[in-house]
This record gives C-alpha cells, structure tokens and sequence, in this order.
C-alpha cells in the first residue's frame, strides 16, 4: 500500500489544496493587503493636500516623481490585489465551467483595462505628454 493512500484526506491537501496553488494565492492576497495600508494611506494624504488647489497646482503635485511613484504603486498593488481576490470568488461561486471561464477572462480584462487606464493617467501628468 502506498505511503499516499494511508494519508488523512487533511493530510493530502495541507498547504496546496485541490488546485496546487492555494497558499501562494493566499499568501499575495494577505502580502498586497498589508502593502496596500501605507499606500492608501499615502494616496489619501495626497488627496487632501490637493484639496482647494489649482489646477496647475494640482497638476504639479501628481507629476512629481515621488507621487506618480506612490500612485503607480497603489495603482498596481490595488489592481494585483482586486484580481485575486475576483479569481477566488470565480473560483469558489462559478460552477458553471463556461461561465467560469468567461468571468475568468472577464476579470482579467476588466482588471489589466483599468490598472493601464489608471497608469496611463499618472504617467501622463508624470512625464507631461
């Protein structure tokens, strides 16, 4: 008899589960939480400086580096975090495989639309194109 077979069925999935990715998966959900306090954080802070500014101003401040470094990086984190988090609730709710495939797609879309649409934004008033 295989060492396999006497094993619990705990026992075979600790730490991988069915799909042989769950503790990564796991693991960048909790680590782009925890970088998303300070980012948020920043980004708010920045917010409220902003306000009852100009729009020159307002301009300037998102295009120095040190900003449009912060937004780019809340941007990505956000967007990274958004995806796996949809992925997961595809994964565990969707248990049709058509649709399970066409929301999968759907997120990956939607989330690569939106992180592009917002990078795009800062580099533009970043490098003033």
């Amino acid at each position: 008899m295989s060492s396999a077979k006497m094993r619990t069925p705990l026992g075979r999935v600790r730490g991988r589960g069915a799909a042989h990715s769950g503790t990564s998966t796991f693991w960048h959900q909790r680590l782009t939480s925890v970088a998303g306090l300070p980012l948020t954080i920043a980004v708010i802070v920045i917010a409220v400086a902003l306000l009852g500014r100009s729009h020159a101003a307002t301009v300037q401040i998102l295009g120095s580096p040190l900003v449009a470094i912060i937004l780019l990086l809340f941007i990505l984190n956000t967007a990274y975090h958004g995806w796996i988090g949809v992925q997961e609730i595809i994964i565990d709710y969707v248990h049709e495989e058509k649709l399970k495939l066409l929301a999968t797609i759907g997120n990956v879309f939607f989330i690569f639309l939106a992180a592009f649409a917002g990078a795009f934004a800062v580099l533009k008033l970043s490098f003033g194109v």
